[in-house]
C-alpha cells in the first residue's frame, strides 16, 4: 500500500485510537458485577477473550509495521533546502521554537524597567532592571528565526505530503 508520510500518520494515529478503545473495551468488559439474586446472565457484557487477543494482536501488528515504515521514511528522507532528514527537522523545529520564544520575551523588555514590589513589600528605594543586551540585534535575530522556523515548518509539511512511502500490513 502507498501512502503520503501525512497519510500513514493519521493511519497511525486512527489505529492508536482503534487499539486503547479496544483495551477499554476489554477492561469494562473483563469481569463485572451483580448483585446476589441478580440473573448473572442478563447483565453479562458481551466478551470473548480470544476473539478479543486476535484484535489486539492484529492491531498491534500493523501499528508495529506502519511505524517502522515512518521511522524508516524519517531516518532516510532528506527535507529540501536543509542538510537534514526528516528525522533531524522534527529535533531541529522544537530546538528554533524554543529559541523564538525566548527571543520574543527578550525583544519585548524595555532597556530599562522599573522592578514591581513584591509580596506587598513597601520601600522607599526604587530599584530598575536594565537589559543586558543589544535589543536591535535581539530583534533582528528573533526575524531571523521566525522565517527559518516558517521555512522549516512548510518544507517538512511539502515533504509530509507528497512523499510516498511504501507500507506492507
Amino acid at each position: 500500500m502507498k501512502m503520503t508520510s501525512a497519510e500513514a500518520n493519521k493511519t497511525l494515529k486512527k489505529l492508536n485510537d482503534e487499539y486503547v478503545a479496544l483495551l477499554n473495551r476489554e477492561e469494562r468488559s473483563k469481569e463485572f458485577n451483580a448483585a446476589m439474586g441478580e440473573d448473572v446472565e442478563s447483565v453479562r457484557p458481551a466478551y470473548e477473550y480470544s476473539n478479543v487477543q486476535v484484535e489486539l494482536d492484529n492491531l498491534e501488528r500493523r501499528i508495529r509495521k506502519i511505524k517502522h515504515a515512518i521511522n524508516i521514511f524519517n531516518t532516510t528522507t532528506m527535507v529540501d533546502g536543509f542538510d537534514m532528514t526528516v528525522d533531524e527537522m522534527l529535533v531541529y523545529i522544537p530546538q528554533l521554537t524554543k529559541r523564538k520564544a525566548k527571543l520574543a520575551d527578550m525583544s519585548s523588555k524595555l532597556p530599562k524597567a522599573r522592578v514591581e514590589e513584591h509580596y506587598g513589600r513597601q520601600s522607599n528605594i526604587i530599584d530598575y532592571t536594565y537589559i543586558n543586551y543589544n535589543l536591535e540585534g535581539v530583534a533582528r535575530d528573533l526575524e531571523l528565526v521566525t522565517d527559518e522556523l516558517s521555512k522549516a515548518q512548510i518544507a517538512l509539511d511539502v515533504l509530509n505530503n507528497t512523499a510516498i512511502i511504501e507500507l506492507e500490513y
